[in-house]
């Protein structure tokens, strides 16, 4: 006769049951729809599309997702293209082998360059509203809704493309913008976010550079368009103003700049220390020189001092000094007696050369005061000045910068030269002959 089982036997077995049961269950769970083992942390979901889910440090779940299990896997119709689940999987172990801050590579590009702009404190307000003309530009941008991890070189560089061809963006302003996504792609690299910066190539060799280049005119062109401005009834007021500009080389900023205290007219120097600009908002201010360099002091040569004079001569400030972050004494006065910047100067020689082009048939190009700038810097090159003199003169910190004049210089410079140079060794040798023959 049998024994009945005791409830102990009874509840082993159902244990026993229950287990079997559950891996049975779960052995059906870990297969995908095609009967593939899947593996711990993977599964599909019932619409075809796998999962898998890993933890972080903080034991905070995530997941990666993919309408493919294996590369090899068929993708399902009207589904993008994608890597396999499996593929994910091992770029993940690999990047976390690698230290690499997988959650912190799922940031967007736009989040990122916010990060980035978050660290560049303490720069002067143009360069600030010109990071904040970009965060502008990326907002609208779907690529800056990319996590950055999925950016490659390609599509940095078809984004690229795409403001220019597409947005009829020019090319500084994609530089501009390059200019801030590149450094912040460097600092995602040194945060250990990514391992390798996506626009980290050469802007030129990706789209055309249609910049303007900004030309020196020709010493007839400058006589021309002077010559015109001192004899007219109404531009004859800034004649002085654009004479310096054209003879001095100063930036426009370092021009409006100047106080009467900068200028020593008994030693004819002119102190520059400091840059007037304006904000979009119309609100002026004071910096410092571009560079360090930019810091100098120019000599006044004879016709220049004769400008400042007739300048100080004529000056009619206003009853109360305007004081800007505690300067006064500027040279110029805008119509609500307020200091003059580059702006009100900019079309004054708009206007002007609009008005000679209207009156003679032979039209002078666009001139700027940049370009009065750029004509002083080649007069100079082009007559033999010392690059390290002129490097001093026109405030740049690097002699490069100075030597890029010369690329203006054409083969009518270059016949000149050697003339000049023969010419000097003609007379030397001459010398010699004539010490030899005494």
């Amino acid at each position: 006769m049998k024994r009945a089982p005791n409830c102990a036997t009874m509840f082993v077995c159902h244990v026993r049951g229950f287990l079997n049961e559950r891996r049975k269950t779960m052995s059906e769970k870990r297969r995908d729809n095609k009967k593939r083992i899947l593996r711990n942390g993977e599964s599909q979901r019932p619409d075809g599309r796998y999962v898998y889910k890993y933890y972080d440090i903080m034991k905070k779940p995530h997941f990666l997702y993919s309408w493919k299990l294996e590369p090899t896997d068929k993708l399902p119709a009207g589904k993008r293209d994608d890597l396999s689940l499996r593929e994910k999987i091992r770029q993940l172990q690999k990047d976390m082998v690698d230290g690499i801050d997988v959650q912190g590579s799922e940031m967007t590009v736009l989040e990122l360059v916010k990060r980035y702009l978050a660290t560049k404190t303490g720069v002067k307000p143009t360069t600030e509203a010109g990071y904040k003309t970009v965060v502008n530009i990326l907002e609208k941008e779907a690529f800056a809704q990319n996590p950055i991890k999925k950016i490659r070189h390609s599509d940095a560089k078809l984004f690229l493309i795409k403001l220019q061809k597409d947005d009829g963006r020019s090319y500084s302003s994609i530089h501009s913008i390059r200019g801030v996504l590149r450094p912040a792609f460097a600092m995602a690299m040194e945060d250990d976010y990514i391992r390798k910066n996506p626009f980290d190539f050469e802007l030129v060799k990706v789209i055309v550079n249609d910049s303007v280049t900004r030309e020196a005119i020709t010493p007839d062109q400058m006589r021309k368009f002077l010559a015109f401005v001192k004899a007219d009834k109404h531009y004859s007021k800034y004649y002085d103003a654009m004479y310096i500009l054209f003879h001095t080389g100063m930036r426009i900023s370092e021009f409006v700049g100047l106080t009467v205290s900068d200028l020593d007219m008994k030693n004819r120097t002119i102190r520059i220390e400091r840059q007037l600009q304006r904000k979009g908002d119309g609100t002026k201010y004071i910096t410092s020189t571009k560079t360090n360099a930019g810091t100098r002091t120019l000599p006044m040569e004879n016709d220049v001092y004769a400008c400042f004079q007739r300048i100080l001569a004529s000056r009619k400030p206003p009853v109360v000094e305007p004081a800007i972050d505690g300067y006064s004494g500027f040279l110029f006065f805008d119509k609500d007696d307020r200091p003059m910047v580059a702006m009100h100067w900019e079309k004054y020689f708009q206007h002007a050369v609009e008005k000679y082009n209207k009156i003679y048939k032979e039209e002078l190009p666009k001139i700027t005061p940049h370009v009065c700038r750029h004509t002083y810097c080649s007069q100079k090159a082009r007559s033999g000045m010392n690059p390290k003199t002129l490097q001093y003169l026109m405030g740049h910190s690097e002699i490069s910068v100075t030597m890029d004049t010369y690329t203006h210089l054409g083969l009518d410079d270059a016949w000149k030269e050697l003339q000049r140079i023969q010419l000097e060794f003609s007379q030397k040798e001459m010398g010699l002959r004539l010490v030899k023959t005494a």
